[in-house]
Formats: C-alpha cells, sequence, structure tokens
C-alpha cells in the first residue's frame, strides 16, 4: 500500500505460526542515510479502544503525531521512540 504519486510504499508480513505482523517501509528517491531508522523505525500496537487510549494519551500528553486521514496516531517513549497506536481491525 502507499499514496497515488508511489513515493513510498508500505510491504506487510505475517505467518500463521504468530500473531506478529511486520511492515516494511520503502521511501523510493531516498538518499540520505537514516538516523537510527528515523521515524519510520517503530512498533505498532492494535488496541480494541482506539477512542480510550487516545483520551488516556492526549491527557499524558505523548501524542506527537496524528494522521488523521489513516486513523492513526504516534505516541513517544522517554528516550522519544516512536508508538504507532491503531485501532484493532473489525
Amino acid at each position: 500500500m502507499g499514496p497515488e504519486d508511489g513515493s513510498w510504499t508500505n510491504t506487510f508480513m505475517e505467518n500463521d505460526a504468530s500473531p506478529f505482523q511486520l511492515e516494511l517501509t520503502w521511501n523510493r528517491g531516498r538518499t540520505e542515510p537514516y538516523a537510527n531508522g528515523g521515524d519510520d523505525t517503530h512498533i505498532a500496537f492494535e488496541v480494541d479502544d482506539y477512542d480510550a487510549f487516545h483520551r488516556l494519551h492526549e491527557e499524558m500528553g505523548c501524542i506527537v503525531f496524528e494522521n488523521h486521514a489513516m486513523g492513526l496516531y504516534f505516541i513517544a517513549d522517554p528516550e522519544g521512540q516512536r508508538i504507532e497506536i491503531i485501532p484493532a481491525k473489525a
């Protein structure tokens, strides 16, 4: 998946032996090196009650980025590493 302009693409890998999924992002045309992976290196959690978690994280003041169009947001741990929060699949 990715935007219509093809500037980046995501590929998802998973298997039947694990409940986890690996997402690989390719930023086409990028020539500069990543610093510790940049914002693309993060862990994501799927949450059952997205709105409740959003309210909690908003109250905690730890939301660092929201993507309303994709229905997700990021929080940061004390060291600044991003954690993606996504709603559970229906």
